[in-house]
């Protein structure tokens, strides 16, 4: 295709402004392209089959193509080649109407991009021309390198591979009338947990089918060939069929060469283009009989299969990202963008086509866009113990409120990995019961229920945090010693609600059984870590760890969890029936203030202990007795909500959405933690006690998680890690001396 330069070119739309490099003519045009096919007041194109839709598609696919390469090259900077193999696909899907598409792969960030930008999305952001889409991307409060909540009209973060088909799947569960395709790189396919979750997902929810994977397959992963490079067509269908796709559409860029290409995978572009028309045709048709299968109630995937890079600067791995040397100057990027060069009648008739699909833009229109509407819960029935009455299980109390949740909002879900009744809330399966196809009322078992339970904690945090995401309440339990192996989706999902414009329900967990508990298992249940993990998120801002000492506590700390907006919220919390230490009141102030005196004993000096966990408060307050005898006092504060004792500058809260701002003042600070020395406890990670240290001026010292081991008895698993009220008494001693 010959390309002339913008100032060759005369009237071309302000929208525009910014393109280098501007086409000729394309033959057919007057025929095909005179008017837009997706006519006024309509959402898609009428029929796929007619001869102007593939041609409309294939000049949307063009569009995608020249705007990706013109933006990465603007920064010498992205990732091209991943989505260009796919611009059909994408280009079908909009055609067709369909805008609420996620995508598994971050690197696809610069065609969404391109996309949003089309439809006018980006104009949200100010963003009106492509000289504006150049100079905002990659740059701060413009297009990141990879998708997150802020651009208006993306769905879902993407970034982790893995991570996507959660996004998709808890979308389509909400909204069971929409289709939501989601984008996957054979690359990518190789994540360890994409098929078993959707296959989990299926069985769960067999007529949630309206999400559509779409299997970029190209031969190429992002430095190398994919592993599933090798696979035949028929290999790969079995692929799908065998992990129970009732569907599989698969659509080869082979058949359709005339240009006499090498290998497996070919690249459209180069075809004659009439043979372009055909492959665009047949993706047309495809992505249609796909899109209509999944909403049919069939579990459908769309493939197509087509080399990587196709259409932009290089082909293979090599195509999928830009270096220093590639710039717009380059002239292997001069020569792409005049290959893929549009005359701006092609521009202005792709961007009507773009603006008309779905009823609007997708910042306009996507279900991300607007708030999910959740049946109000009312006073929940909170249960208040007497302080130092009978001793309660924690997770039980926490429990009833989680089943009353359940029966108000028919939307709420619990996830976890088979294991809440080994966890102390058997009473969640009870009232809600496990969603499985075999109805037992002995195991709580019912096909509608509303607890999830694969075995995957993978599987457990994608539901839960896709759903939230996607504005539903839910909430995620799991042992501490396992949950790290659903953590990666879980963070991601709280810094996109950091970034979101708009208001969702906080990502609210359950951790039992944390190490202490788990000494009859062995080392390989005792992994406490997680703590720490936690601990560097909360100077993300949103991110609230709450370590309630008892059921009084608990059930408080979930009461205000469900109160709050795009926060990450971990209720850790021990399954064994332990002493009632505080009041409803105490924990309303220790989740303002951070934490709450639980006893005081006076002396002539002062060791003040700040414990997190409700376990090792057993050696804290047997170390304050032994000192009182020595005639030295003991202040006993209970760390409930950490991220209050930070101080303002040391997170990043007024960056985030819904902005948090609560900390504790110096005046709290040295009431609650003032004396003569300072002793950090926990049975966790000590970065959980930062924030104290770092304000605290006292002689101090911390005792935490060293190591697991196997032993009898969680007072036997402290003494190994030197929690024990002698070895306190000992240090609190040595530093007040």
């Amino acid at each position: 295709m010959t390309a002339t330069t913008p100032k060759e070119t005369s009237a071309a739309p302000n929208f525009c402004e910014g393109i280098q490099y501007f086409g000729e003519a394309i033959p057919g045009f007057e025929k095909y392209g005179g008017t837009p096919v997706i006519e006024s007041g309509k959402v898609a194109i009428a029929n796929p089959d007619d001869p102007a839709a593939a041609f409309q598609t294939l000049l949307t696919a063009d569009a995608l193509r020249y705007l990706i390469l013109q933006v990465t090259a603007s920064k010498a900077s992205g990732h091209p080649g991943g989505f260009a193999s796919q611009a059909e696909a994408y280009a079908a899907l909009v055609m067709l109407g369909y805008k609420n598409i996620i995508t598994e792969v971050g690197h696809h960030a610069p065609g969404f991009y391109s996309a949003m930008f089309l439809d006018r999305s980006l104009e949200d952001m100010g963003i009106e021309t492509v000289q504006q889409l150049r100079d905002r991307f990659r740059e701060k409060h413009g297009l990141l390198g990879h998708l997150s909540g802020y651009i208006p009209g993306i769905l879902g973060p993407a970034g982790p591979l893995g991570q996507g088909q959660h996004f998709a799947m808890s979308a389509a569960l909400l909204h069971k009338d929409k289709l939501f395709p989601f984008t996957v790189g054979d690359g990518g396919l190789g994540e360890p947990y994409i098929m078993s979750s959707i296959a989990h997902f299926h069985t769960a929810f067999p007529t949630v089918t309206n999400f559509l994977p779409v299997l970029v397959w190209n031969g190429y992963s992002q430095e190398h060939h994919s592993m599933v490079s090798l696979k035949t067509n028929e290999q790969m269908t079995a692929y799908w069929y065998g992990n129970g796709f009732e569907k599989v559409v698969l659509v080869d860029a082979k058949d359709f060469d005339d240009a006499n290409q090498k290998g497996d995978y070919v690249d459209s572009t180069a075809f004659s283009f009439e043979q372009r028309l055909a492959f665009t045709k047949a993706v047309l048709t495809g992505v249609d009989e796909a899109a209509r299968s999944a909403l049919s109630g069939k579990l459908t995937v769309f493939i197509i299969k087509q080399l990587k890079g196709a259409g932009v600067h290089a082909r293979g791995a090599k195509s999928h990202n830009l270096y220093a040397k590639d710039t717009l100057d380059a002239p292997h990027i001069v020569s792409a963008l005049k290959e893929r060069a549009l005359p701006p009648e092609v521009w202005q008739l792709v961007r009507t086509n773009c603006e008309r699909a779905g009823g609007g833009p997708a910042a306009k229109t996507v279900v991300t866009e607007f708030e999910y509407k959740l049946p109000e819960l009312g006073e929940l029935p909170l249960e208040e113990y007497p302080v130092g009455g009978e001793p309660k299980v924690s997770t039980t109390a926490m429990g009833t409120l989680v089943a009353k949740v359940g029966q108000i909002d028919r939307n709420f879900f619990v996830t976890n990995a088979d294991g809440n009744e080994a966890s102390g809330i058997a009473n969640i399966n009870q009232a809600l019961k496990i969603i499985h196809p075999t109805t037992d009322d002995l195991y709580y078992q019912a096909p509608n229920g509303q607890v999830y339970e694969p075995l995957s904690e993978d599987a457990c945090a994608g539901l839960a945090a896709g759903l939230a995401l996607m504005g539903a309440r839910t909430l995620w339990c799991s042992y501490e010693s396992f949950a790290i192996n659903g953590l990666p989706i879980w963070q991601t999902v709280t810094q996109a609600m950091a970034e979101l414009r708009r208001r969702t329900p906080s990502t609210i967990t359950l951790f039992t059984a944390g190490a202490l508990e788990q000494g009859r298992n062995g080392w390989t249940h005792q992994r406490p870590e997680i703590e720490a993990y936690f601990a560097s998120l909360m100077r993300n801002g949103n991110v609230f760890p709450l370590f309630p000492p008892d059921a009084n506590s608990i059930q408080v700390c979930y009461d205000w969890a469900l109160t709050t907006k795009n926060k990450g919220i971990v209720i850790t919390a021990s399954k064994s029936p332990l002493q009632i230490r505080t009041t409803f009141e105490q924990t309303s102030q220790a989740l303002r203030d951070g934490a709450v005196v639980l006893q005081e004993v006076s002396g002539n000096k002062k060791v003040v202990f700040a414990v997190i966990g409700d376990m090792t408060l057993i050696p804290v307050f047997e170390a304050a007795a032994l000192l009182e005898k020595e005639g030295i006092g003991a202040r006993i504060v209970s760390v409930i909500n950490p991220r209050r004792l930070y101080r303002p500058h040391d997170t990043a809260w007024d960056t985030c959405s819904e902005a948090d701002g609560g900390f504790v003042d110096d005046e709290k600070f040295a009431e609650l933690f003032d004396g003569d020395a300072l002793i950090g406890v926990t049975g966790g990670a000590a970065a959980m006690l930062e924030p104290i240290m770092l304000r605290s001026t006292s002689k101090r010292d911390t005792f935490a998680w060293k190591r697991g081991e196997t032993t009898a008895s969680a007072g036997e698993l402290m003494a190994f890690n030197g929690l024990t009220a002698e070895a306190l008494v000992k240090r609190g001693i040595s530093l007040v001396s």
